[in-house]
Formats: C-alpha cells, structure tokens, sequence
C-alpha cells in the first residue's frame, strides 16, 4: 500500500511540474502573439528626410509601447503610390503612410495647401499648420476619409528642375512638368504657361529620362533622394509651394490598439515631428551646395511674375473648396 500511494505522490509531481512547463511556453508564445506589427508605406527613397522621420516614429512607437506595437517601414512606393496609400488606409491593408497633397482627393478642401503662392514662407506655414487651421484640417479627414492624421511635418519649398534653362515665367510656355495628381496644381501650372501632366511619383525618373516629360517640381531632399538630377540639368529657385507632409494613420488600425497604445503612437508622433522638421532645415543649405559641386546649373529668378499669374486661379479654388479656409490662412500673422 505504502509503495502504490509513493508511487501515485511522485506521478502527480511529475504530471504538475510537466503543466507547469506548458503552461509557461503557452504563456511565452501568447506573449509573442500579442506584439502588434504595423506597415508604413511612403513614396520617397531612404536618404529623405521623410525616410529618417519614418524610421525615428518606429523607434519610438516599439520604445513607448514597451515593445507591444512595431512599425516596419516601407520606402520608394513599396506599398504602392499616395493613392494606393490612402486606399489601403481606408480599407485597413495599410497602417501608416506619409502622404500629402493628393489628399485632396479624399478631402477636397486639402487643395487649397496645394496652391502655389499661398504661404509668404516657411514661418506663415508652420504658423498655419500647428494652428487652429492644421487642427481643424486633421478632424475633417477624420470625420469624412476614416484617416487620422497624425502629425504634420514640414518640407522644404518646392523648386523646379528641368532640361532647359527657365530664367523667367515665359520661359515655361510648352514645358511638359509632372505635377501630382492635385487639381489646384494643374491649374495653376496651366495659368503660368506650362504643359501640366499629372503622373505617379514612381514614374517621374524613367518619364524624365525617355523625354516624356521635360520637368518636374519637389523639394531639394526629394529630388536629391530620388536621384532626380542624373536626368535633369537645371534647377529653378521657384520657393513655389511651402509643403508639408501629414504622418497619417488607418482609423480602422487606431481602434483596434489599446489606449496605452494609442497614447504610444500618439506620443512617438509628436517626438519624430520635432526629428524631421530639424533635419529638413539641416538639409536645405547642404543640398543646394552639393548639387553646384555636382555641375548641376542653378538659376535665381524673380518669384513676382510667376506668382502673379499663379495667384489667378487662388479664387477659383477657395471658392468651390472653402472661401474662409482660405482667407483663415492668408490671414495668419
């Protein structure tokens, strides 16, 4: 008898000791399962300043989420172009994207940032967008494209490059540019002279160099990134659009974290906010340099002829997309 009840207490502890190990790798691989893995698509190279804040955001999302959320980030239009982006978010495929003037073909009013000669310079534009007007501008994505924006971050000024020299406003009569798929870019484009031809980002480089198209407009970062000058000769000082670009996110993808999450998310934003706005402002005069080192021509031009005839079309488009949005941000001081 004394043997059986010996023999049935080291059973029982073997058969709890043996749970007691299951359960903890069950525990381990629960653990493993609960790490959220997020997807950020955008469409410039790795060397942009958009990238470095990319990459930045992922790092402090893993930091403050205590390693439960991580974002891969994915560069060069990996998950498709801006529209394919912002699709994606409203369908929940696509996590984050960085994105900005075709947005206004989710939330029309967005067109009016996209007028040239709309900002005085880059103090009027962050004036504008960590205002009341980038606040208000943030909850109407929400509330009419299931998009969350984020955070806005600043670029530098768009300029011009093309394969001929343009000194003045006349010199862009005929002039196939790409431009985005933006309506208030188109027009007013057309009204300076030039031939518009909306097109993909992801096409710019191979249209350059066949001669489908004769220019194009971006940022210095963007152009340098995606290594716009091997096809282009020239580069015009136009300061025609003070852009920003807004870290936007799936609201499908929000409501599916927790509040500590969330609040990570929301936290890490704001901190890569600071990163990138610093880092483009670093870029700027660098860049300029290293494209006169690299022989690329750069012309200085008197920006009031090209803004006067931009400006002919600024009514058209507060008109049909939001008078007072327009005359809000004219009037920031």
């Amino acid at each position: 008898m004394f043997k059986k009840l010996a023999l049935t207490a080291i059973t029982s502890v073997l058969f709890l000791t043996a749970a007691a190990c299951g359960g903890g790798a069950s525990n381990e691989g629960a653990a493993a399962q609960d790490v959220v893995k997020l997807r950020l698509g955008h469409i410039t190279g790795e060397t942009d300043a958009w990238h470095l804040g990319a990459m930045k955001f992922a790092e402090l999302v893993k930091e403050k989420s205590n390693g439960t959320v991580e974002v891969e980030v994915f560069p060069s239009s990996t998950l498709g172009n801006d529209r394919d982006l912002i699709e994606g978010m409203q369908l929940g495929s696509v996590d984050f994207a960085l994105v900005a003037g075709v947005l206004s073909n989710f939330h029309q009013p967005f067109s009016i940032l996209e007028l040239p000669y709309l900002f005085r310079d880059q103090t009027h534009l962050e004036k504008v967008l960590y205002g009341e007007v980038g606040t208000q501008l943030k909850q109407d994505l929400l509330d009419n494209a299931q998009i969350r924006g984020l955070e806005f971050w600043v670029r530098g000024p768009r300029e011009l490059t093309s394969n001929r020299p343009i000194e003045k406003v006349e010199d862009l009569s005929g002039l196939k540019i790409r431009v985005p798929e933006i309506p208030a870019s188109i027009a007013a484009w057309e009204a300076m002279g030039a031939t518009p031809t909306p097109m993909a980002f992801g096409e710019v480089y191979s249209s350059l160099q066949t001669g489908v198209i004769d220019a194009q407009e971006n940022p210095l970062a963007f152009i340098d990134s995606n290594k716009l000058l091997e096809v282009q000769k020239y580069v015009t000082m136009t300061n025609h659009v003070y852009g920003y670009v807004l870290l936007t996110m799936s609201d499908i993808t929000f409501q599916k974290l927790s509040p500590e999450q969330q609040a990570a998310v929301q936290e890490a934003a704001k901190e890569a906010t600071t990163f990138e706005n610093n880092l483009v402002m670093e870029q700027e005069a660098a860049l300029l340099q290293k494209f006169k080192d690299n022989g690329t021509t750069i012309i200085e031009v008197d920006p009031a002829p090209f803004m006067e005839k931009a400006k002919t079309v600024h009514g058209e488009f507060a008109a049909k997309f939001g008078q007072e949005l327009y005359d809000s941000i004219v009037n920031v001081q």
